[in-house]
């Protein structure tokens, strides 16, 4: 697997020198994809040392939108050649992309002006935190003489106390700076990006705005070298739950392990791939982990998602003696409301930092790469459940033929899409029916995959696009968009028209919020109907390279995509789908009457 910072295994080049994070000078570092420019002592100004900071962790794009109070610091961003300023079309969008560009390079940041910039972004900031993802989001603030002046000022809601933005941040950033002067910023910054990267959680960073351009003794010419430490395990509780854990598997008959998000966190995806080998255990992936370990490994059975699982794969996982989670999330989307035909006694449970086996002992301060490793080396091989799979595997048929000009039906161009895929492709999914359409794609080795399951907010697909697509520009980028989730942040395809991105959008078109309609129908999940093409038509205006088809049948999608792929490849290309309303997968039907009767449950009797 690549070990750069925005894989799983980011860090993973940092072992041999003890290092997460590195001085951008040092040999093999994986925080930095560009060296700072050298600075002059007359440019060791705020603004630069931020900029170059950013820089040496791996941020080479920061999405802003622009406002009085950050237009200074915009300027020495700019300034900085390794960086490069992404425009937005509004801060929500900005927040989006930082997010999709933190899946593809480890970091995302963005900036935004104070209070009305920062609160538009705090809907993406929440969503980055849920699915732990390090974003640095960064705000200017208010000219430092005016703090504690009794002012009113504008972009305020009309009070002289300028900290409501910041308590907003407070429950969805994991670490809040305010600078206000030069002699604690040096600090204030470095720590603000040390802690996002270290918890893997967005961080808030005010920053007052007549100090950008001010230099400084502190931002030296030649910056204090970045240097985020490792945290290790506890020697003792490491071999503790390892042993712990060896006997509780090697007594089992016929054991299974479950990847979770959280390997993403603890960079351990390869950890996890090299127990699959050493146990010879059947393994599969919560559907949020899609794409974070591979899927052409021979003992993978597929997406453990409940009663909507891939074929064959929740009878394994439920009907296994002991089973492995490495790094989930149990809420009730990935519990499909709960659900879940687990054991917690049969159930050993990895997170980052803890392993708890069975219904106890709980090991805190184990760090989950190291034991996945240890554990390798010390459980016994046993292919049990991998061979009980391959006897009662019956592969999923083909969609019907099509007549000719038959209506498209959903699971026909989903069949389209899986044959697009390649090790230089990547698929994002939005909320919606395209999360359970998508997981029934195979990704290929190497391919990306990536959706927001934690926090599911419609939209964030379109912003995510743009920053991952800006930020894995080796990657030919899919998306699948519902038409509903798609009004809700449009605008953005203008910022990936202006960065040249040739990403394919496929909007499905069904009229409604299809995912809505079934877990609870109204009148209010119906839509009005855009015409996509001719908006996005009009949002390229002849600038830049655009290229848009509407389709209604297998006909028109084949002679579609195969434009997309061919004369039209270094264009964006926008196909819209037209699709019946009542077009789903038969795993939404099942999954969106699970979380109704989960979400309509009585209250419980006081």
């Amino acid at each position: 697997m690549e070990t750069h910072i925005g894989s799983v295994d980011g860090a993973a080049a940092a072992a041999d020198n003890g290092a997460v994070g590195c001085p951008a000078s040092a040999v093999g570092c994986p925080m930095t994809s560009a060296r700072p420019a050298p600075v002059s002592a007359g440019e060791a100004s705020l603004g630069r040392h931020l900029a170059r900071r950013l820089v040496q962790v791996g941020v080479s794009d920061v999405f802003a939108v622009p406002g009085d109070f950050n237009l200074t610091l915009l300027d020495h961003l700019i300034a900085e050649p390794g960086l490069r300023l992404v425009g937005c079309c509004n801060e929500l969008n900005a927040g989006y992309a930082a997010d999709g560009y933190a899946r593809a390079r480890g970091v995302g940041a963005c900036a935004v002006t104070f209070t009305v910039g920062g609160l538009s972004v705090l809907n993406a900031i929440a969503g980055a935190y849920s699915e732990n993802l390090p974003v640095i989001c960064i705000a200017g603030g208010p000219n430092s003489n005016d703090y504690g002046t009794n002012r009113i000022l504008h972009h305020t809601i009309g009070l002289p106390d300028f900290s409501q933005e910041l308590r907003c941040f407070q429950t969805v950033t994991c670490h809040q700076a305010v600078v206000t002067n030069l002699e604690d910023a040096h600090e204030q910054i470095d720590t603000a990006i040390a802690t996002a990267l270290r918890e893997s959680k967005p961080v808030y960073l005010s920053i007052s705005c007549n100090l950008p351009g001010l230099p400084h003794p502190t931002f030296s010419r030649d910056p204090v070298p970045f240097f985020l430490a490792p945290r290790l395990s506890n020697k003792m509780g490491l071999e503790a739950a390892v042993e712990a854990t060896v006997e509780f598997l090697n007594k089992a008959v016929k054991p299974v392990l479950v990847g979770g998000p959280k390997l993403r966190v603890a960079k351990a995806g390869k950890a996890f791939v090299d127990l699959v080998d050493a146990s010879g255990y059947a393994y599969a992936v919560m559907p949020s982990a899609k794409g974070l370990v591979p899927e052409t490994h021979p003992h993978f059975i597929g997406t453990y998602w409940g009663a909507v699982s891939t074929a064959f794969c929740a009878e394994i996982v439920e009907s296994a003696d002991a089973y492995l989670f490495a790094g989930p999330i149990f809420n009730d989307y990935s519990s499909v409301g709960y659900s879940f035909l687990l054991k917690k006694d049969k159930a050993i449970i990895v997170q980052p930092e803890r392993v708890i086996v069975g219904n106890g002992p709980a090991f805190g301060c184990v760090m989950m790469k190291e034991f996945l490793y240890e554990l390798a080396k010390r459980v016994n091989k046993n292919t049990t459940a991998y061979e009980n799979y391959k006897r009662i595997f019956v592969p999923e048929g083909q969609p019907l033929e099509s007549e000719p000009n038959e209506p498209l039906r959903v699971n026909v161009l989903f069949k389209h899409v899986q044959k697009m895929l390649n090790s230089d492709s990547a698929v994002i999914a939005e909320t919606g029916d395209s999360w359970f359409n998508c997981q029934k794609l195979k990704l290929p080795e190497g391919c990306g995959y990536e959706f927001q399951m934690q926090y599911g907010s419609i939209g964030w697909s379109v912003g995510a696009l743009l920053g991952y697509a800006q930020g894995a520009k080796d990657k030919r980028v899919i998306a699948c968009i519902g038409d509903g989730s798609f009004q809700v942040t449009a605008q953005d395809v203008s910022t990936m028209i202006r960065c040249a991105q040739n990403s394919i959008i496929f909007l499905i078109n069904n009229g409604g919020y299809t995912i809505e309609v079934e877990i609870h129908d109204g009148p209010y999940n119906v839509i009005k109907n855009w015409n996509y093409t001719g908006l996005v038509d009009a949002i390229h205006n002849g600038e830049g390279k655009c290229w848009t088809s509407k389709v209604k049948c297998e006909e028109e999608l084949t002679e579609a995509i195969g434009m997309a792929l061919g004369e039209k490849k270094d264009c964006l290309c926008f196909i819209e789908v037209i699709a019946h309303k009542d077009d789903t997968s038969k795993e939404l039907l099942e999954w969106g009457s699970r979380v109704s009767a989960a979400n309509s449950r009585p209250p419980n009797p006081q």
